[in-house]
């Protein structure tokens, strides 16, 4: 029996990307996981997104092996997530708080993109990947694939704007623009309006890119991990929202799209897995922060904030340690 491909996807959610990052530092130390080694083919969503292409960077003395460790790509957080979500006085002040603009400046993530990508292009990943944007030009996904960009010129670009791309979210940050090594340009958004949990876009890739026995793989032929960014499904009370004008209903429609479309995702794949003989080849990972005390806002990355997300992410790899060895070793 042929070897399963392993897949793994990883959700949107801002800073919160910490978590399913932590998770990954974990599972490198404890089981010697390594994700640009061990997968097949990796998917990610905005913040997802950029921890796909940091764990598939290829490094500069060794082109065969991944640049960072799990850990080096977690603390890409800690060392420049306060820049990232950083407003300028000024910058509030013309936009109003974020009412007339974006709520931030492109320069903090566009200048940690730069440091951590440099000018490697898509095609120089480690692994197939796709990253999920949103083109809001030609109204249609759009999906950064390796396996593609190594073919067709068309198809790669350089891995920063593939980054900044995925997670250009509405209202947080102005929309991208990436020029592809052909020279063709795409206007794009964070993925997440539209698929922020990846892992039914990973499996729809995985069928289409890889090859059992000369078929087409199919379920039983892939496992995926699937792993979130935490949640924390806040109400929305009838007697508030019912006199809700367009000012009101930006923050919560944005909330509520990238939770149920990660809801669909999980439910759909849950009942596909459910038809093989082994349904644990698929494995979802994620945690309600409800109970918490950590602030589940996307850009919340006070360095106290982004301390409790990764404990989290190690709470959430213990609890699940038991599931994961055994998708491992499946």
């Amino acid at each position: 029996m042929a070897e399963l491909k392993r897949i793994l996807s990883i959700d949107g959610g801002g800073i919160r990307g910490i978590i399913p990052g932590q998770i990954l530092v974990e599972m490198e130390r404890e089981f010697g996981v390594q994700v640009a080694r061990d997968f097949d083919l990796v998917s990610g969503t905005s913040t997802g997104g950029i921890l796909a292409c940091a764990f598939l960077l290829p490094g500069q003395t060794s082109p065969t092996n991944p640049k960072f460790s799990a850990k080096e790509v977690v603390g890409l957080y800690f060392e420049r997530g306060d820049k990232i979500f950083d407003v300028p006085f000024f910058h509030k002040i013309r936009t109003v708080a974020g009412i007339l603009d974006e709520k931030y400046p492109a320069k903090g993530i566009e200048n940690a993109l730069n440091d951590y990508f440099g000018d490697a292009w898509l095609k120089d990943l480690l692994k197939p990947c796709v990253i999920t944007t949103y083109d809001i030009e030609n109204r249609k996904g759009h999906f950064f694939g390796q396996h593609k960009a190594k073919n067709d010129p068309d198809y790669n670009f350089k891995v920063k704007d593939v980054a900044r791309a995925t997670s250009a979210a509405p209202t947080y940050f102005e929309c991208e623009q990436v020029t592809s090594e052909a020279g063709n340009s795409f206007t794009l958004i964070d993925g997440g309006v539209f698929v922020n949990n990846p892992a039914l876009v990973a499996y729809a890739e995985g069928r289409t890119i890889f090859e059992m026995d000369g078929d087409e793989a199919t379920a039983k032929d892939m496992k995926i991990l699937s792993i979130g960014t935490g949640h924390n499904r806040k109400s929305y009370k009838y007697s508030k929202a019912k006199n809700w004008g367009m000012a009101e209903w930006v923050q919560p429609v944005i909330d509520i799209m990238m939770s149920g479309s990660a809801d669909v995702a999980h439910y759909q794949l849950d009942k596909i897995y459910g038809t093989i003989d082994n349904p644990d080849q698929y494995l979802r990972i994620d945690g309600d922060l409800k109970s918490t005390d950590i602030d589940p806002d996307m850009d919340c990355a006070t360095q106290e904030n982004m301390s409790k997300l990764k404990a989290f992410g190690q709470q959430l790899f213990e609890e699940n340690k038991e599931k994961i060895e055994e998708w491992l070793a499946l």
